[in-house]
C-alpha cells in the first residue's frame, strides 16, 4: 500500500504542485471570512484526486493546451462546496480530523460559502467556452443534490436496500468523478469512443470510492481516518457493510443477531463495546467482505474500460494505479 502511494505521489508530483497553485490563485474571494472558511475545508489535507483524475484524463486524451490544471480545480471547488453543507446536513463535528467549518464560523456562513464556491466552479466551467462543460457541471451539482436528499429522506431507516444504496452513491459520489474525466474528454476533442471510456472509468472508480470510504468506517479509526469511526452509523446512514449483513441475518432466519444490529442501530448513542459486537456480526455475515468484494469489481471494471481503448503509456499507468490505491487505501 505505501509503495503503491509513494509510486502516485512520485508520478503526480509536479501535477499536484500545479493543482495547488490553481486552487490557491483561483479562489480569490474578497472578502476575509470567505478565504478563511474555503481554506479551512480545501487545504486540510484533501487528497486531490478529482482534479488530477481530470489532468491525466485530459493528458491521455491528447489535450494540448495549457489550461488542465486551471479547469481541474472546479471539481475541488465542487467538491468542497458538498462537504461544507454535508457536514450541516449531518451535524458533524469532525472532518479531516479538523473540527467542520460551521462549528467555527456558524451554520449561515458555511452555507454560503459553499455557495461561493459553486459559484466558482461553475465560473471556471464557462471559462473553457464549452457549452458541454457547463451542462456536466449543471446535471453533477444536480445529481449529487439529489443524491444527498435521497440519503437523508431515508436516514434511519432499516429497509434500505441495496439497490436504493447504489442509485444514492452514484449521485452523491460517481458522479462527480466521472464528470471530472469526461470534461477531460471534451476539452481535449476526443473521440466518442475515448469519452465514453474515460468516463466509465471515473464512474466505476468513484463507486469504489465511496464503497471503501463506507468500508473504512467500520475499520479504521478517528487518527486514520480524520472522522470519528461509525461516525457514519451515528448519523443514521446505512451503508452497504450493513445492509449486505442486515439482509443475511434476516434471510437466515437468526432473530438475536438481527435484533441485536437494528439495536445497535437505532442507539445513536451505542457504546464503544456495541460498536465491537456490531463489527462482529458484520465479519460474521460477511456485510466487510462482500462491500469489499463489489468494489474490486468496479475497480476491475474500470482498469478494463482504460485498457480497452487508450495505448500504453505513463498516465494510462498511473491512472491504473491510482484505481488500485482507491481499493487499498486504508483512509
Amino acid at each position: 500500500m505505501s509503495d503503491l502511494k509513494n509510486r502516485i505521489l512520485a508520478s503526480a508530483k509536479h501535477d499536484l504542485e500545479d493543482i495547488e497553485i490553481a486552487l490557491k490563485q483561483n479562489l480569490n474571494p474578497y472578502l476575509d471570512v470567505v478565504s478563511q472558511t474555503a481554506s479551512h475545508i480545501l487545504f486540510a489535507g484533501g487528497k486531490r484526486l478529482r482534479p488530477l483524475l481530470m489532468v491525466l484524463s485530459a493528458r491521455i486524451c491528447g489535450y494540448k493546451s495549457n489550461f488542465d490544471k486551471t479547469f481541474s480545480i472546479m471539481f475541488e471547488y465542487l467538491h468542497a462546496a458538498t462537504l461544507l453543507h454535508d457536514d450541516l446536513v449531518d451535524e458533524a463535528t469532525l472532518r479531516r480530523g479538523k473540527p467542520v467549518a460551521h462549528s467555527i464560523w456558524g451554520n449561515s456562513i458555511a452555507v454560503l460559502v459553499g455557495d461561493f464556491l459553486l459559484a466558482r466552479a461553475l465560473s471556471i466551467a464557462a471559462d473553457t467556452g464549452h457549452l458541454n462543460v457547463i451542462k456536466i457541471i449543471s446535471e453533477i451539482t444536480e445529481n449529487m443534490s439529489q443524491g444527498e436528499i435521497h440519503q437523508l429522506m431515508r436516514k434511519g431507516q432499516l429497509d434500505l436496500s441495496e439497490e436504493e444504496y447504489m442509485e444514492i452513491i452514484q449521485n452523491k459520489t460517481a458522479i462527480l468523478f466521472k464528470g471530472a474525466c469526461q470534461v477531460s474528454a471534451v476539452i481535449a476533442d476526443a473521440t466518442e469512443k475515448e469519452e465514453k471510456a474515460i468516463s466509465d472509468y471515473g464512474f466505476n472508480f468513484g463507486i469504489a470510492f465511496q464503497m471503501i470510504d463506507d468500508l473504512l468506517d467500520y475499520t479504521s479509526n478517528a487518527g486514520i481516518l480524520g472522522k470519528e469511526a461509525g461516525a457514519d452509523l451515528k448519523e443514521g446512514k446505512l451503508t452497504l457493510p450493513l445492509i449486505y449483513a442486515l439482509k443475511k441475518a434476516d434471510s437466515k432466519a437468526d432473530s438475536k443477531d438481527l435484533a441485536m444490529m437494528e439495536k445497535i442501530i437505532k442507539n445513536k448513542d451505542f457504546s464503544a463495546d456495541e460498536f465491537e459486537i456490531l463489527l462482529e456480526l458484520l465479519n460474521k455475515y460477511k456485510g466487510l467482505k462482500y462491500t469489499e468484494e463489489l468494489a474490486a469489481k468496479h475497480i476491475a471494471k474500470a482498469k478494463k474500460a482504460l485498457v480497452g481503448v487508450f495505448k500504453p503509456s505513463e498516465t494510462r499507468e498511473l491512472l491504473i494505479n491510482i484505481a488500485d490505491y482507491a481499493l487499498a487505501r486504508k483512509y
